[in-house]
């Protein structure tokens, strides 16, 4: 019954008629509503006290590092692991700060009230302070912790500054392991997975943009305009590859255009992935043969993260607004899959569509 409700709310939403469970690819200005953030809350609401299954991505220094995820990891142990459960958190904080009145608010409240407090996050910093541990979650977790802190930032709610203090030790060592990694990292890792270095550099940038963290600012542009700055000609064509959620190419655009002014996004953009010009631009959506695979449901993300890349370039380059079709089409092609019963995809691709809903700054 909930997927059937979840499906009849987004389609009257996108005002679209479904056929073979499938939406119409031609809806302009998709953004992010209350009604649709009230049917994908449902999904972190139900999975971040939801310890089994789960994978810790644990290395072992003894037999004393042995425990279950909720004694490991207090805070973060629900939705599968702990990066789903950081981006879970983020999504619910990021849509009640732009809906104070969701229907789960006081649900929502206090849940992280239980999840982000003082104790939890202690024990946290002493997982990643283990000597085993130093690259835990390097660099998508990190990612999303500090996207997590900006969340609280904007949130314009006195328990988001109870919540941002307690969260802090945690969020002062991901920025302190960043400032350390970065200058390591001789190449861009360009794989569509965790790894990959644009995705971990473009929420972190977000992060000290809007928490004026400006060693961290600085860094991430050194490194970045050192690794991308001189590329050119992105394959586009290779992908999706079988278990990508991200977008090697345009994760990359996305990056570079929160870093780069207009002009010399523009001309990088030009460079590197010269097609996108074209009025006529189209791309493939990526297809799911199974969503009861953890990783082949991986695909539906990828869908998420082209659209909120295409997203990006309209909202730097607006002449570039023709970007805006395929950028729907690829939400549209998984949004009404997200509830769709498998806890494969069921655990994180909420937070997908939300980020890449709230990219779409075309008029409501």
């Amino acid at each position: 019954m909930v997927r059937i409700l979840f499906f009849v709310a987004v389609f009257s939403l996108l005002q679209c008629q479904p056929k073979d469970g499938v939406l119409k690819k031609s809806i302009p200005g998709i953004t992010l509503n209350k009604e649709i953030a009230e049917n994908l809350a449902r999904l972190p609401l139900k999975c971040i006290q939801t310890e089994y299954p789960n994978k810790l991505n644990q290395v072992l220094g003894d037999s004393t590092e042995y425990g279950t995820p909720k004694e490991l990891h207090p805070a973060f142990y629900g939705c599968f692991d702990w990066h789903s459960s950081v981006h879970g958190h983020w999504m619910l904080v990021h849509i009640i700060s732009q809906f104070p009145d969701l229907k789960y608010q006081n649900e929502i409240k206090l849940l992280l009230k239980a999840q982000i407090s003082k104790e939890n996050i202690q024990k946290e910093v002493a997982y990643l302070m283990r000597k085993s541990e130093k690259s835990f979650e390097r660099t998508y977790g990190w990612a999303w912790l500090l996207k997590l802190d900006e969340a609280l930032l904007l949130w314009n709610d006195p328990l988001a500054s109870e919540l941002r203090l307690n969260l802090k030790p945690l969020t002062d060592l991901i920025v302190q392991r960043y400032l350390e990694f970065l200058p390591k990292l001789n190449y861009p890792i360009r794989s569509g997975e965790h790894p990959n270095t644009a995705f971990g550099l473009s929420l972190a940038y977000d992060y000290a943009l809007s928490a004026k963290q400006d060693s961290l600012k600085v860094n991430i542009e050194k490194r970045a305009n050192y690794f991308f700055s001189a590329d050119k000609n992105c394959p586009l064509s290779w992908e999706p590859g079988g278990f990508d959620f991200l977008s090697p190419c345009l994760q990359e655009v996305d990056l570079m255009a929160k870093m780069l002014p207009k002009d010399d996004f523009k001309n990088w953009l030009d460079t590197f992935l010269p097609e996108l010009k074209n009025k006529s631009f189209k791309m493939n959506v990526a297809t799911v043969s199974d969503r009861t695979d953890g990783k082949l449901v991986h695909l539906d993300g990828v869908n998420f993260c082209r659209a909120w890349s295409l997203y990006s370039v309209v909202n730097k380059i607006p002449e570039y607004n023709h970007l805006i079709q395929a950028a729907n089409e690829h939400v549209n092609a998984s949004l009404n899959s997200i509830a769709d019963g498998s806890y494969e995809g069921e655990h994180w691709l909420a937070t997908f569509a939300v980020y890449a809903l709230s990219q779409n700054k075309a008029p409501k």
